[in-house]
């Protein structure tokens, strides 16, 4: 009896490793798609996925649902700002939840840093200067594990256009282009960011 409980124990282990390796997998499919997406019910049915996905790294999911939000605001954003509203405050609350496992994660800070200032534009904080100084921990928290993020580069060169220094952002933005070619372990999301603007 104990051999056949051990056995089937072996295969339900077994499967459960081949259904992780497998969600964990499709998430990063997914993530992928970010980069290419441009419209409002794509980035819907990415969040979806995200939102959805059963994979041993929570966080990871968490932070693709806040991006796939985060960008969808930013395509909003261009044609109405009441309609990109409840978009960026979705992608601050999953930002935020992936935070609290990952609290030291660049990838994590520059997100929510891209976030407050997508807010900041829309009208959601009651103190844009208070809003402002926390972008600023961002960058600090970011740049102080990773450097040469090319996301960083474009929350710098966002944060640089927000406070009136274009020759800072386009500095930064063209840092960003260069650093999408030529870092290749970094996901791709985020060039679509700085297509306009280098």
């Amino acid at each position: 009896m104990n051999k056949i409980l051990f056995i089937l124990s072996f295969f339900v282990t077994g499967f459960w490793a081949s259904a992780q390796t497998f969600t964990d997998k499709a998430l990063q499919q997914s993530a992928s798609q970010l980069n290419t997406t441009n419209t409002e019910g794509d980035y819907d049915k990415l969040f979806k996925k995200f939102t959805e996905t059963n994979t041993s790294e929570k966080w990871q999911a968490f932070y693709y649902a806040a991006v796939s939000m985060y960008l969808k605001a930013e395509l909003l954003s261009k044609k109405s700002t009441a309609s990109a509203i409840p978009a960026s405050v979705t992608a601050e609350k999953f930002a935020l939840g992936g935070s609290l496992s990952q609290p030291n994660n660049p990838e994590n800070n520059i997100l929510l840093g891209l976030i407050t200032l997508q807010s900041i534009q829309l009208g959601v904080y009651n103190d844009p200067a208070k809003a402002t100084q926390e972008v600023l921990k961002y960058i600090a928290k970011a740049e102080s594990s990773d450097p040469n993020n090319p996301r960083l580069a474009i929350l710098k060169a966002k944060s640089a256009e927000k406070s009136g220094n274009m020759t800072e952002a386009e500095a930064q933005y063209q840092k960003a282009a260069t650093g999408f070619t030529t870092l290749s372990s970094v996901p791709g999301w985020g060039k679509q960011l700085i297509s306009g603007n280098k």
